[in-house]
């Protein structure tokens, strides 16, 4: 009876000792040292609005040289900006629609997101780590043998728009600036590449040029029709969020039957890339889902 009575002693003695460090950190979790956290800002986005993350290539010019990305445009780098930016859609679902030109990528989360509980600094850092990483996953895709000299970099800024009407002309800004730059970029390298001229020659023979000098300089000069161009050039690409329906083969054994293949027709939600105009109204009317109602 004493040796039970001292093994059971024992027992609760040694429970009470391994709990003792858990209530001992528990102790330290709500020590004097938590005053740091009140040094944390609150970065929480206002509700009921889009929230924008913008993505810029940090020195790019640079890194384009080094890898002797083509010019004005380079197939390969923009395909790879668009897979990198697919696999962010994929990993978060709350992203309506993205647009991109150049080094240049816009994600815009839906108004209703609670991802992350809307803290700005988290969406910014996961898309542009979940991009960067992206990039540097898939770059043999795009340049099979060719070395990636060093990982990119990328930065990124949160905007928030309360309105489909603000939505609407942020994007429009960006497919407009796409559009400048292109007409700009095709133009210059036509200059130096068929024109035989060096670059602070085709700098100052495009200073104070109109558009429609530059479409000129095309035509007229090289037989060049700017709207032949590729349109991913000159609309830039957007993602949206897409229904599509896949047929698979599905093996099925019935009962008293052989096993067979068996076509299984599936609706999935799947990333599809648009090359066209987001500034007038045709492409909103056609995927009326991407925004939300205005209330």
């Amino acid at each position: 009876m004493l040796i039970e009575t001292l093994a059971a002693a024992g027992r609760s003695c040694f429970a009470a000792a391994s709990l003792r460090p858990f209530s001992r950190s528990s102790a330290m979790a709500k020590s004097k040292f938590e005053y740091v956290r009140s040094f944390e800002t609150d970065d929480t986005c206002l509700r009921n609005c889009y929230i924008v993350v913008r993505l810029d290539g940090r020195n790019f010019h640079k890194f384009a040289e080094q890898h002797q990305f083509a010019k004005p445009n380079d197939d390969r780098a923009l395909g790879l900006m668009s897979r990198s930016a697919r696999s962010v859609m994929e990993e978060l679902e709350d992203i309506t629609i993205a647009y991109g030109q150049s080094d240049d990528f816009i994600f815009v989360f839906k108004r209703t997101t609670t991802w992350f509980k809307r803290r700005a600094s988290k969406l910014m850092t996961h898309v542009a780590s979940q991009f960067s990483s992206s990039y540097v996953f898939y770059w043999k895709e795009f340049f099979g043998e060719q070395p990636l000299l060093y990982p990119p970099g990328f930065d990124g800024r949160v905007v928030l728009y309360p309105t489909n009407h603000n939505l609407r002309d942020y994007l429009s800004w960006r497919q407009a600036d796409c559009h400048i730059n292109n007409l700009y970029n095709t133009v210059f390298w036509t200059l130096i590449q068929k024109g035989g001229l060096t670059t602070t020659q085709a700098e100052d023979r495009l200073k104070g040029t109109l558009a429609s000098d530059k479409n000129e300089i095309l035509f007229s000069e090289f037989d060049i029709n700017y709207n032949n161009e590729s349109a991913v050039h000159r609309k830039g690409t957007t993602l949206i969020w897409e229904k599509r329906n896949e047929t698979v083969s599905k093996r099925i054994k019935r009962p008293n039957e052989e096993e067979q293949q068996v076509p299984v027709t599936r609706s999935r939600r799947k990333v599809e890339a648009y090359y066209c105009d987001i500034i007038g109204d045709q492409f909103w009317e056609e995927h009326p889902d991407v925004l939300e109602d205005d209330t």
